[in-house]
């Protein structure tokens, strides 16, 4: 048996309330959406420094599919209505013209 501090019980007791736990979860939304908007600042930086070569844009392209996948993730758990819509769209359509462009010119690199 864990004893507790009475102290130390009413954290708990409060962090693990369910209204608590949904403010967590907010929190780590509002947390993760302002992360997933930088990383996808950056992607598009990267991708307008471009490469060297083809191999280089390849390297580029698929962060670039696997970061649009990532904030996709992100999107769709942590928004809603229209912006849910609108973000998810635009990173789902970004990770599907990259993900073209690698089949059609990344084979073998």
């Amino acid at each position: 048996m864990i004893l507790f501090h009475p102290r130390t019980a009413l954290v708990l007791a409060v962090l693990l309330a369910p209204g608590s736990l949904q403010a967590q979860g907010e929190a780590a939304c509002a947390r993760d959406v302002l992360v997933a908007g930088s990383m996808q600042r950056q992607a598009i930086d990267q991708l307008e420094g471009g490469g060297d070569d083809e191999a280089s844009l390849c390297r580029v392209w698929r962060r670039h599919v696997e970061t649009m996948r990532r904030i996709a993730g992100v999107y769709g758990r942590c928004l809603s209505g229209p912006e849910r819509t609108e973000r998810l769209s635009q990173v789902q359509a970004s990770e599907k013209e990259f993900s073209g462009l690698l089949r059609s010119r990344c084979r073998g690199m």
